[in-house]
């Protein structure tokens, strides 16, 4: 099933798009906006050749919180996730943000996330060969990364999974970015502040659990998983390719 847009699909709150069980293609305008509302599920369906409408694959809107994006599988696009609009936007401070068992594929330049405020977990993903880096951030967001695999591309310039944007040396060794049981390949390296993660920040991250339901905790986040799993973890990222009558 390919569903060709001419303009923008605008969502309302409460609104699941359930591709399970089909190969649902979603393709021309603007895609998919999500603004201003709560609680969308989007799951199983590809997504591809969006005419322009903004510069990120996925952004979230002002003043959201409680996102997970996980599963998906990203290829061929600039700027791909970006978290939080403005750096003068203070509310995004609320922002939380769980980013787990992705697979960022090669044909990527750059925020695989960009965030700024806010608290990320980035668990589980497997990075290839990004074009200029793979996380970044501004206004001292809070950045966990745990069992991640970083592949570098052989481009000596390509090498840093981190960018600290807008901000002096002095000020982001202030900022939370810490790297966790991250594997790292091909001359990858994650450039860590020298700033704690309290528990007030990470344990509120969104949960997905195995069943597709979801809530926020105040115990803990998804436990990494060793980054030695993180291809296994990932090698069904993007549409599952489901029958009708079986298990998906």
């Amino acid at each position: 099933m390919v569903i060709k847009l001419k303009e923008e699909l605008i969502m309302n709150s409460y609104k699941t798009i359930d591709g399970r069980g089909a190969n649902v293609h979603i393709t021309g305008g603007g895609c998919i906006t999500i603004q201003a509302i709560t609680n969308i599920i989007i799951h199983g369906i590809n997504i591809h050749d969006c005419k322009p409408a903004g510069n990120s694959n996925v952004r979230s809107s002002p003043g959201s919180s409680l996102v997970t994006i996980s599963n998906s599988l990203f290829t061929e696009h600039d700027k791909v996730i970006l978290l939080g609009h403005d750096d003068a936007y203070t509310a995004d401070k609320s922002l939380k943000v769980t980013i787990a068992f992705n697979h960022f594929g090669e044909g990527l330049t750059q925020r695989l996330p960009r965030i700024r405020h806010g608290y990320v977990h980035i668990v589980n993903n497997d990075y290839t060969k990004w074009g200029m880096y793979a996380i970044g951030g501004s206004a001292s967001p809070t950045i966990l990364s745990q069992g991640n695999r970083f592949l570098a591309s052989d481009d000596e310039k390509s090498k840093e999974v981190t960018k600290y944007e807008y901000a002096p040396k002095s000020e982001w060794q202030k900022w939370n970015w810490k790297s966790e049981g991250d594997l790292f390949l091909n001359g990858a390296f994650f450039t860590s502040s020298s700033g704690s993660i309290s528990n007030s920040s990470s344990n509120a991250a969104f949960l997905t659990s195995s069943s597709g339901s979801s809530s926020s905790s105040s115990a803990s986040d998804i436990t990494a998983k060793p980054s030695s799993l993180v291809p296994t973890l990932t090698a069904n990222a993007g549409a599952l390719k489901c029958q009708k009558g079986s298990a998906c």
